[in-house]
Parts: structure tokens; sequence; C-alpha cells
């Protein structure tokens, strides 16, 4: 299956739910979800009941769409945090909150993970003093975010980092806002990253 290029809206109705997928106008009035618009399609109103399966899937796709990954990409995060040491559904959500793409969208260098993504790619961000154009880099703690020194870059960033700061920055990462640079303290441990999903749903889904 290709990349979803749809609605993003859409995705939020479907998991009936914000994933926060458009930066500023999921906090709006006008947000489907705040508005209380129904699933997509013919019967998007019907509210039937799941089975498990259903209840699983749907917990996996929260979180997939959120972050905003194929899946391919999702199982292949799902297998390393297999492989890895302790909890797999704690260290899954770990290895996804310490994604380049999503530590620019944490620091309030873009209004959305997508567009960080895009940020990102495009070479305006630079790692330990190095370029990075890769989205899904894993990175460490103690690792050193930075605005690339162009005006483009910094115009971009200016544009979203007053409305992220005033929203609450999250406490595992420490930005210089004069110097445009973060740093990431920590990995985040599971009570701090909210309450998203039930991960272990998903892991019961992935050891069918």
């Amino acid at each position: 299956m290709g990349r979803y290029t749809g609605p993003a809206c859409k995705q939020c109705r479907r998991e009936r739910m914000k994933l926060f997928l458009k930066g500023d106008r999921c906090y709006m009035a006008k947000c489907p979800i705040e508005t209380g618009r129904p699933a997509p399609g013919q019967h998007g109103q019907r509210r039937s009941k799941l089975s498990d399966y259903g209840v699983q899937l749907r917990e996996k796709q929260k979180l997939r769409r959120m972050y905003g990954l194929q899946e391919s990409q999702f199982r292949l995060f799902f297998e390393r945090a297999q492989k890895g040491h302790g909890i797999t559904g704690e260290k899954l959500l770990q290895m996804l909150e310490m994604r380049l793409d999503n530590l620019v969208y944490r620091l309030g260098f873009a209004p959305s993970r997508r567009a960080a993504r895009q940020f990102v790619r495009h070479g305006h961000i630079l790692v330990n003093g190095h370029k990075a154009s890769i989205p899904s880099m894993i990175l460490k703690a103690e690792d050193v975010i930075k605005v690339a020194d162009s005006e483009k870059s910094r115009s971009f960033v200016n544009q979203y980092l007053e409305i992220a700061e005033a929203r609450g920055l999250s406490p595992w990462v420490q930005i210089n806002k004069e110097a445009l640079e973060g740093r990431v303290l920590h990995v985040p441990s599971r009570e701090e990253i909210a309450p998203i999903v039930d991960e272990q749903l998903i892991v019961e889904l992935y050891s069918k």
C-alpha cells in the first residue's frame, strides 16, 4: 500500500480521536473531532461492537497514523522493539518518540510531524553539528538538534516556535530559542509519553 495522500482529518475521524496531523487546525473549534463529525463512510454514524481483533487493529492504526508511518515501516519498528531489552510495547513507543522527525515536532520547530518530516528531508536540520536528512533516524540522550543557519530555515521555525512553547514542551527535551537548538535530555518513560494507545493490544496483534 502506498503513502496516504487524502485529507488528514479523515484519519482522525476514522479513529474517533485527535491524531494532531494538521498543526494549529487541530486546536481550533472547527476541528472535525470537536464538531462531532462522524467517522467517514456510509455507515460512519453506526457504532458497531468490535471484535477483539478489531480493537487491536484500531489501536495499531491510531499509533501508526499518528506518527505517519506506512505498515511496513511500523512493523519494522515493532520487530526492532521486540528484539531489544525491556517491555516490547514501551520500547516501541520510546523508539517512535526518539525519531528525528518526531523530536523536531516536539521541539516546536514544525507544526506537525508531517511538516517536520519534510523539513528534515529538505536539509534544514543538523544533528550534533552534521546535516541530517533521514526523518526515521533514532536519536539518543544528549543529542543536539539545531536548525540550519539559513534565513529560510529560521523563518520557517520562528512561525511556530512561540505557539509550541505556549502549549508546553515535552519534559525530555530542552530548547535554546536564541540559537534555535534543542537537546534530548533523556529517553522518555512510559509515564512521560501521553497514553495515546494501549500498546499491549498492538503487541498482541503482531504476536498472532
